[in-house]
């Protein structure tokens, strides 16, 4: 997995590249928004992990991580980029997923859970911190202009799978469902498989979109 860290503090920089797991390949750094665009460019890698304040910007009216995607997304579109910082505000969050971010976390994520987060962003799959998937939840249902889902719809899921389908569209990794409900991760597993089949969808980014669209969380 070829991964670029953006940030602006190289300290932190270099304990995330010691942190993250043997799998994961850091091609590139870049500090401020000029750099991190040159490198995305040139590297093209599978995953950009970027802070969202970063100097640097031209673009006054957006964050720096925000406008490195709007200028390097559309140039790289095998490139997920993964939104990693410090800040919790629901401004940052949500403006940088509609810049185009495929998950946000935020720093305080160990080395282990940025590192499972890499590969479900690349999978294709979005990635929130629990305590932040509702900042998305809210802005995008609320644009979305669907009502809350028809009864036939969830009388599709037996009650313990709405319980893990609205934990796992709000983000929540398989283990942290597990502990939350009290059951084995592999009946997790099991019932998102079910879930996903049932719901005739592909991956959880779509059940995110489905259950947010729906105002099911």
């Amino acid at each position: 997995m070829r991964v670029v860290v953006v940030d602006d503090h190289s300290i932190f920089r270099s304990g995330l590249r010691a942190d993250l797991d043997a799998s994961i390949d850091v091609v590139g750094e870049a500090s401020d928004v000029g750099s991190a665009i040159e490198v995305v460019l040139r590297e093209r890698p599978d995953v950009v992990l970027l802070d969202v304040h970063l100097p640097g910007g031209a673009d006054a009216s957006l964050a720096g991580g925000a406008e490195v995607l709007r200028r390097a997304a559309s140039e790289v579109p095998s490139t997920r980029f993964l939104a990693l910082s410090v800040s919790d505000k629901a401004e940052d969050v949500v403006g940088v997923i509609r810049a185009g971010a495929r998950g946000y976390i935020t720093k305080g994520a160990s080395g282990d859970e940025v590192s499972r987060a890499v590969h479900a962003v690349a999978s294709g799959d979005a990635v929130f911190s629990p305590r932040l998937a509702g900042f998305v939840l809210d802005a995008f249902g609320a644009a979305g202009g669907e009502v809350a889902a028809a009864d036939d719809e969830l009388d599709r899921l037996s009650g313990r799978e709405q319980e893990v389908m609205r934990l796992i569209a709000r983000g929540y990794a398989y283990k942290e469902v597990a502990a939350t409900l009290f059951i084995s991760t592999k009946t997790v597993e099991t019932h998102v498989s079910s879930v996903l089949r049932k719901l005739q969808l592909s991956s959880r980014h779509e059940l995110t979109a489905w259950a947010t669209a729906r105002r099911l969380l």
